[in-house]
């Protein structure tokens, strides 16, 4: 009956199995991994500075935690407080039955011998059968008990104020009243401008008996000061023997070996330093004096930026500045005018441009556009002088982030600026009336003007497009090139051929393009971000870069259309170069970097070369002279024997009489 009532029930939807299924052994690994743990956590690494993954993944998964008080009885907490109460039930035993007649010497005795036999034993297994079992006290009873406080009453308080006085005033403004106040508070003004002045003139009587005496000392120095700086140039020429040598005459021989490569002879080495901390943000040579050029000092980082500087340097003084003004906001461009060579343009990153007159004495500008006279709201990447207007004034250019290309004229004390155009992304400019949806303004980041086509202008944009655009129709881009894809660092046209023109940019390319075609003539990467290109002003095949990893790069189309005639590193590590400029009249480049150092660079023979026309063309004007000549001696019946000579160093041929 028994096996009856425990005789399994077969289910009705039970499985039938066969015999060698039931057999069949099926094995399940059972793995302590949670499958909602995440496979694919990675955590920054700072000593490789890369993000790595996690390979350790803690697979624990708590499903329920709860917090109790309760002891094993069989730890040794447990152990000491089943002790300490089993002690005292065993006093209270003993408390209650022994009577009050009984001797307390006995009963301390008997107490005494009990701790004793409980301290001997507490850990022994045979205290715990004599003893009775603890009742555990319930942890969960509580009793609630609440209080109630009395709620002051609440009191109102109030106040009265005595109105203030009041008085009716009624008057008839006529003409002649009206005139009569306004006369009156003229006249207030102009005697506070009175006391004013006589204030001011206690002062500059002060100040001009210092200024006298500073006069006295000053003009100590400046009678020795012209003096003092031949000397000082005599002595640098001395220092620098070596190099001046180098410069002079210098031609490296071993170009004839090299084939068609050649090398950069390192020259002088500019450095000012109160400039520590800032960057070569542009380079200038001046037109009329070829030894002198400018230098402006600022950042490009966005968040260092502070003051800047405006510094001139000259070959004959390597070790000091000729001219130096400090500047509130970092310089970023800066533009020499070629006629008038004491005036300097410069752009700043706050917006502002300035013009500074190298003969007038004093560190400030003597013309600053504010943010009345029309500055820009960001930083101005490029300046550049134009030829004067139809009023002789003088006047630049500048083009900045905030999308306008503007025209700075220099009238009298100030600066009149003109908005030549707008740049946008679709390269439309709407003009439609309020409420007429705007389009987006792209950030100029570099221009340059056509050589013989005065109105002819190219603006290269953040966005990697190059616009050529004409000062006379501002309404309209006359063509777009998508150039590269990133922000175009450099655009210049070519000072020979009037068709091309070269852009570099960050993307690792420089780019020569003919503007007639959409597309460019020549691509070169350089596998670096480039800071800047320029064409060498000796021919017009040879063009040069600078690179963020502190090489200069040389290139001759003329001779390789496909490979730099020379790759040479000229700073050192870590160090980036941000830009070159050509040396208008002898054989030497500029390079600025990130640490404000400049580093003339002399080029070696094989990378002068003059093309073979302009040779040609040289050699004919050169026959033309000497025919011209032959033609006034003849007229005089003089007769001279013209034979030519071979050919010199310089590729061309003599005629000698």
């Amino acid at each position: 009956m028994m096996l009856d009532e425990w005789a399994l029930i077969k289910p009705a939807d039970q499985l039938e199995l066969t015999e060698a299924e039931l057999k069949e052994e099926i094995t399940r690994v059972l793995t302590a991994n949670n499958p909602h743990a995440p496979q694919n956590i990675v955590r920054w690494s700072f000593k490789e500075r890369t993000y790595k993954p996690i390979l350790v993944i803690d697979q624990l998964a708590v499903h329920f935690v709860m917090e109790g008080s309760l002891v094993h009885q069989d730890s040794d907490e447990g152990r000491r407080q089943m002790a300490k109460e089993g002690v005292l039930e065993e006093t209270l035993t003993v408390d209650t039955g022994v009577g009050f007649d009984e001797e307390e010497p006995e009963t301390s005795v008997k107490i005494n011998k009990h701790f004793a036999e409980l301290n001997s034993d507490i850990y022994s297994s045979a205290s715990k059968t004599d003893k009775k079992e603890l009742k555990i006290t319930n942890q969960f009873n509580f009793s609630e008990r609440a209080s109630q406080t009395l709620n002051n009453p609440l009191r109102d308080k109030s106040c009265h104020t005595e109105p203030p006085p009041r008085s009716n005033f009624s008057a008839t403004a006529t003409q002649w009243e009206i005139y009569d106040a306004y006369v009156e508070e003229l006249q207030k003004q102009e005697k506070n401008k009175e006391k004013q002045k006589a204030i001011q003139t206690k002062e500059n009587d002060d100040k001009s008996k210092k200024i006298m005496l500073m006069e006295t000392q000053s003009n100590d120095v400046t009678k020795v000061g012209k003096a003092a700086k031949i000397l000082e140039r005599m002595v640098n020429q001395n220092l620098f023997d070596d190099i001046i040598q180098d410069f002079k005459y210098f031609e490296d021989e071993s170009d004839e070996f090299r084939g068609q490569k050649g090398t950069l002879l390192p020259l002088w080495k500019f450095h000012y330093d109160k400039s520590r901390g800032l960057s070569v943000t542009a380079l200038c040579w001046n037109k009329k004096y070829q030894d002198l050029f400018a230098v402006g000092m600022g950042s490009y980082d966005f968040n260092k930026q502070g003051h800047g500087m405006l510094v001139f340097y000259t070959l004959k003084n390597p070790s000091f500045p000729e001219y130096i003004y400090l500047t509130t906001s970092g310089v970023l461009c800066l533009d020499i005018h070629d006629q008038h060579s004491y005036l300097v343009a410069v752009g700043f990153y706050d917006g502002c441009v300035a013009v500074y007159n190298l003969k007038q004495k004093g560190a400030e500008p003597v013309y600053k556009s504010t943010a009345k006279t029309g500055k820009h709201t960001d930083p101005v990447w490029q300046v550049h002088w134009q030829n004067d207007d139809m009023d002789n004034n003088h006047n630049f250019y500048s083009v900045s982030s905030d999308g306008r290309v503007v025209s700075w004229t220099l009238v009298k004390n100030e600066l009149v600026f003109t908005d030549i155009i707008r740049l946008t992304l679709n390269g439309v400019i709407s003009e439609g009336p309020e409420g007429a949806q705007q389009p987006y303004i792209a950030c100029g980041t570099a221009f340059d003007f056509h050589k013989q086509i005065d109105y002819l202008f190219l603006v290269g944009t953040e966005e990697g497009k190059i616009h050529k655009c004409s000062k006379t129709y501002s309404s309209q881009f006359l063509e777009t090139y998508d150039a590269h894809s990133m922000a175009v660092d450099t655009v210049k046209w070519n000072h020979y051929h009037p068709k091309v023109f070269i852009s570099c940019s960050s993307d690792w390319t420089v780019k020569i393009w003919d503007h007639t075609i959409n597309t460019p003539v020549f691509t070169f990467d350089l596998n670096v971000a480039v800071g800047d290109v320029s064409w060498a002003p000796y021919s017009s095949t040879v063009f040069a870069a600078v690179t963020t990893d502190g090489t200069v790069h040389v290139f001759d189309l003329s001779i390789n259309k496909y490979e730099a005639l020379c790759q040479q590193s000229v700073v050192a590590k870590k160090t980036k170069l941000t830009h070159l400029e050509f040396n208008p009249i002898h054989p030497i480049i500029i390079v600025g970097d990130d640490r404000g150092y400049i580093i003339s660079l002399k080029l070696s023979p094989n990378l002068r070369k003059e093309p073979k026309v302009r040779a040609v063309q040289s050699f004919q004007t050169r026959i033309s002279a000497d025919l011209q000549n032959y033609i006034l001696f003849r007229e005089d019946k003089v007769m001279p024997d013209i034979h030519y000579s071979g050919p010199t160093k310089h590729g061309r041929k003599q005629m000698a009489h």
